[in-house]
C-alpha cells in the first residue's frame, strides 16, 4: 500500500499567542495515538501530562512523555487530543483520524475527509452489530438491568485468539504455511475454527 502522508496544522489551544505549525504527518491506521517529535512539543509549549508506556511495532516497550492538549486540523476538520513524544516525524494514529472522520485513500496516497459526510465529521456512538438485551426486550423496566451485549466481548475474543495461537495443531499449520511460502510449494488453506 505504501506510506500515506497528509498536511496538518498542529496548535496548542491553551496558548493562542503561539503560531500554529504546518506539518507533514504519516497517517497510520495501525497506530493508535498522535505521536510528535520533541522539538514540536517544545515549539508548541505543550505540558507533559504524564508518562505512558508504548509498545512499538517490533514489540519493544518504552516509556515516553504524554503531552497536550493538541489541536489537530485538516481542511474543515479538527480534533483535540494528547500526543506521545516520540520519533522524528509526526504520526497520526487511528484515534485522531476517527475523531476527524478521515479516510485513507491508498490509490491516491492521501488522507481525505469522509466523502459520505463532507461537511460535518461523522461519528459512531455504538457498534451497529451489538444489540443489547434491553433493545431486544423493549421493556423500560428491564432496561436498567439488562444491558448485556449479545456478541462476545473483546476480552472473550482475545482469549479465544490466544487459545488458538497456543494450540499445537494450529502452530503446526502455520509452520507448514510458512514453509510453503519459503519453498514456493502450494499449500492448502488453513482451517480456521
Amino acid at each position: 500500500m505504501g506510506l500515506i502522508r497528509g498536511y496538518f496544522t498542529l496548535s496548542n489551544p491553551t496558548r493562542p499567542d503561539l503560531a500554529p505549525l504546518e506539518v507533514s504527518a504519516l497517517a497510520d491506521s495501525g497506530a493508535v495515538h498522535l505521536c510528535i517529535p520533541e522539538h514540536l512539543a517544545i515549539q508548541l509549549s505543550l505540558a507533559e501530562l504524564e508518562r505512558r508506556e508504548l509498545v512499538l511495532a517490533d514489540r519493544h516497550r518504552l516509556t515516553v512523555p504524554y503531552v497536550g492538549p493538541v489541536e489537530v486540523r485538516i481542511r474543515n476538520r479538527r480534533c483535540f487530543t494528547g500526543a506521545m513524544v516520540l520519533g522524528n516525524e509526526v504520526l497520526l494514529g487511528a484515534i485522531p483520524m476517527a475523531d476527524m472522520d478521515l479516510v485513507l485513500r491508498p490509490q491516491l496516497q492521501s488522507v481525505d475527509v469522509n466523502h459520505e459526510s463532507p461537511n460535518i465529521p461523522l461519528s459512531v456512538a455504538a457498534s451497529p452489530f451489538e444489540k443489547t438485551q434491553a433493545e431486544i426486550n423493549l421493556k423500560p423496566q428491564n432496561a436498567a438491568v439488562m444491558l448485556k451485549p449479545l456478541l462476545p466481548s473483546t476480552s472473550d475474543l482475545l482469549e479465544r485468539r490466544d487459545a488458538q495461537l497456543n494450540d499445537p495443531d494450529f502452530q503446526a499449520e502455520i509452520a507448514m504455511f510458512g514453509a510453503g511460502l519459503r519453498d514456493s510449494r502450494p499449500v492448502g488453506p488453513v482451517q480456521w475454527t
